[in-house]
């Protein structure tokens, strides 16, 4: 399978000071790790440039955009929470992580190649459609997923999330929809942030049904989430025949991570990507477009990262 990169040196430039676990030390460890693995080479490094507003306002607020931008421009230190710190130059560096998973939903749906793995920062998951959370702006994921249905006319897309962390954002965006399906596996809302993914929350009004949430146990292994995921997740995807599947592939299930509590391995992430690609080839000739959401133990993140790409490949 031919897979793509998306990755540029400006995601960097998102300065969230010292000290903050989305950093761009973050990207470093994933580039390097592929290099070590010896995918950086295999990879097809695909050029892009920012999405335009209209893309963007497929899935956020023109309010909320605007409010990001002067934000920026003020030299505010942060826009809605404390914890999603911005500088002058990140709403022009989200809109270009914003631009990458756009330019890799049109490499994958054009058939450039099978599959994206979309190496961008800030984050997305947790940008709702007028505010941003958790260190997240704009909702990468969910702005790939809506341009597939909007310019390539795709009718059934599937975004699977395993970040630890419920993507309350793509959620919010979605809960509504019946086009695209909405999977979370993540650690219970009850014991961590963003506080929502119950199971009850399983969309609104038409895109009921179409939400599936999977809260899992502070100290879940790997036995314990590939099981939920193999019960309670791939039958629904499989069953909905999705056209495309998406990832949000955060990696701060890691045991080491810092900011939660589920023990998943590096091995665990490997077996977990290794049947979300058996999916995708069941339903969708294999087209896949991964995005990075989270990951903050730096060693984890990396080598979870390259076990994955290289399933990818």
């Amino acid at each position: 399978m031919t897979t793509a990169l998306i990755h540029s040196p400006h995601f960097l430039d998102h300065d969230t000071g010292p000290g903050h676990p989305e950093r761009p030390d973050r990207l470093r460890a994933v580039t390097r790790a592929l290099r070590d693995h010896g995918l950086w080479d295999r990879l097809i490094h695909l050029d892009f440039g920012p999405a335009t507003s209209a893309t963007i306002t497929r899935v956020h607020a023109p309010a909320y955009i605007d409010r990001l931008v002067e934000a920026c421009h003020l030299g505010r230190g942060y826009i809605d929470s404390p914890d999603s710190v911005i500088g002058l130059a990140s709403e022009e560096i989200a809109r270009l992580a914003a631009g990458g998973a756009v330019a890799a939903a049109d490499a994958v749906a054009g058939g450039v190649v099978d599959r994206a793995f979309c190496a961008v920062r800030p984050p997305g998951h947790h940008a709702e459609a007028d505010r941003s959370m958790g260190f997240c702006l704009y909702n990468n994921i969910a702005i790939a997923a809506a341009h597939l249905i909007a310019q390539h006319g795709l009718e059934r897309v599937a975004i699977v999330d395993f970040d630890v962390h419920h993507g309350n954002g793509t959620q919010h965006i979605f809960e509504h929809r019946d086009d695209v399906l909405f999977a979370s596996l993540h650690q219970d809302p009850l014991t961590l942030y963003p506080g929502t993914g119950h199971a009850r929350e399983t969309g609104v009004a038409g895109g009921e049904g179409y939400t599936i949430n999977v809260p899992l146990p502070a100290g879940a292994d790997d036995a314990v989430c590939l099981r939920a995921w193999r019960q309670q997740v791939r039958p629904r995807v499989l069953a909905y025949r999705p056209q495309a599947l998406l990832i949000s592939a955060g990696f701060d299930a890691a045991a080491a991570d810092p900011l939660a509590h589920l023990e998943v391995s590096v091995d665990g992430f490997e077996q977990l990507t290794r049947e979300l690609r058996d999916v995708a080839e069941q339903c969708c000739d294999g087209r896949i477009i991964s995005m990075l959401e989270g990951g903050y133990d730096l060693n984890a993140l990396g080598e979870g990262v390259a076990r994955h790409v290289e399933l990818l490949l």
